[in-house]
This record gives structure tokens, C-alpha cells and sequence, in this order.
């Protein structure tokens, strides 16, 4: 049994992929961790699934591989494949498709999509807090 989601004061936490939902296509990552400031999905896609093309009227959308092989295929016909780890930016005008590039594995992926651009950086220290730190880096 997957664990359920976990909501504290100004976060919510989905300790495993299967608390967003289970089997195959998409799981809502928006709507199940309450996320209002961009869309955000999970798509599990079987081995030789293709999925159909689409496009946009404004978002713009990131695509990050967890497991298994994505090949996208574009408007202007050319195909890429990203492994686990690889992403892609993708304008909202852009036509996509994708498929998995597997014969025998699952591929997983996460799609963030979002309008408006970059915020910029905004983030601070909390009152006596330090850089990172952990094996290897020097003490702060």
C-alpha cells in the first residue's frame, strides 16, 4: 500500500511515486500535493506505448526522465531520446509527442509546466543558517 500524502504548514510531502496515484498514464502531482503556481504531472507510459501529439497556447513545459526511455518526436519530425536523468524544455507552440523507447521497461517521467517566466533568484538563509554542508565541504 502506497503512503499517504503528508500536508504540514506550507508544504505537503508524496514519500513514494505510488502515494500520486497508481498504474499506468498520468498522476495529478498538481492536484494531490495542492501545487498552485504551475502545472505539474507524472506519466507512466507501458513498453511500446505512444502517446498522441499535442501543443500549447501558453505553457511552456519542462520534461525530467526518472526511469526507463523517452523518445520525443517533434513537429519538425526529428525524434530525441532521453534516458533516465535527461530533460527537455518544450515551447507551448511546439508540437510533441512522446513514446516509450522500451521493448521491455516502463518509462516514468515528470512534466512541469508553467507561464510567466523566471521569478529570479529569491532565495534567503533562515536566521543562522549556513551554506550546505556534509562529507567533504569545508565548516561553515
Amino acid at each position: 500500500m502506497a503512503d499517504e500524502i503528508v500536508r504540514g504548514d506550507g508544504y505537503a510531502v508524496a514519500p513514494e511515486l505510488d502515494s500520486l496515484g497508481e498504474g499506468y498514464g498520468f498522476r495529478k502531482v498538481r492536484r494531490a500535493l495542492d501545487v498552485t503556481e504551475f502545472g505539474a504531472n507524472v506519466i507512466t507510459l507501458p513498453p511500446g506505448y505512444e502517446s498522441g501529439s499535442h501543443f500549447h497556447d501558453e505553457q511552456q513545459e519542462l520534461y525530467f526522465v526518472h526511469s526507463g526511455t523517452l523518445v520525443m518526436k517533434f513537429g519538425d519530425g526529428t525524434e530525441h531520446e532521453l534516458a533516465a536523468g535527461g530533460a527537455a524544455r518544450v515551447d507551448a507552440a511546439t508540437v510533441r509527442g512522446t513514446r516509450n523507447g522500451s521493448d521491455s521497461e516502463d518509462v516514468v517521467y515528470l512534466i512541469v509546466g508553467g507561464k510567466g517566466g523566471y521569478i529570479g533568484r529569491d532565495a534567503h538563509e533562515p536566521e543562522g543558517e549556513g551554506t550546505a554542508r556534509g562529507p567533504g565541504l569545508p565548516d561553515s
